[in-house]
């Protein structure tokens, strides 16, 4: 597998994934991806997108709830 961005050669590895959004930041370790040798692009499958999204959003309305409560 090429990397998008570079062409170099994609790599399976653990990878730690951080978002900042709406006020909170997330860090998750451990998370399946490919990552570039060259670059360090990290390209995540569907599974673990899909995943990492439903966390999210499950984040979010808890957030949304104790804020709306308060």
């Amino acid at each position: 597998m090429k990397c998008f961005f570079c062409q170099g050669e994609m790599k399976k590895a653990n990878v730690s994934y951080t978002v900042d959004r709406k006020g909170y930041h997330l860090f998750i370790k451990k998370i399946p991806a490919y990552v570039c040798s060259q670059c360090g692009e990290k390209y995540f499958e569907e599974k673990e997108t899909k995943a990492l999204q439903n966390m999210i959003k499950a984040l979010e309305e808890k957030l949304h709830d104790v804020l709306v409560a308060a």
